[in-house]
């Protein structure tokens, strides 16, 4: 086994060298490491802007206590939707929207990690 590692080694060390240019100008080099740190830094300010709005966001919605405004600003409901929701408190749990024929099954799913009942 371990004369197989040699090889199997040796082989792939032989593969990278054979696939890496065997000499690159500076200037094609300066223009990789550019486009490589240009994309780092998209990179970057996407994780933090994920981490920003992470934090930002206080956990689910309380369906019990929200304002029409805070329903509206979840996906796929509207100001009627929101009304019916605010009508029909108090809810024991997120999922009876569905059970009292509040939203769609579709609807319910968009937000279901979203919302709950306090």
């Amino acid at each position: 086994m371990g004369m197989r590692w040699i090889v199997l080694s040796a082989t792939c060390l032989f593969a990278l060298i054979g696939c890496t240019p065997a000499s690159q100008s500076p200037d094609a080099i300066r223009k990789d490491a550019a486009n490589a740190t240009a994309a780092a830094a998209r990179d970057a300010k996407a994780v933090a802007q994920g981490v920003f709005e992470g934090l930002k966001s206080k956990g689910p919605l309380n369906i019990n206590k929200a304002s029409k405004e805070q329903l509206e600003a979840l996906p796929g409901i509207g100001g009627a939707t929101a009304d019916r929701i605010i009508a029909g408190r108090p809810y024991a749990t997120s999922d009876e929207l569905l059970k009292r024929h509040l939203l769609s099954k579709q609807e319910y799913n968009q937000i279901a990690d979203r919302i709950e009942a306090r």
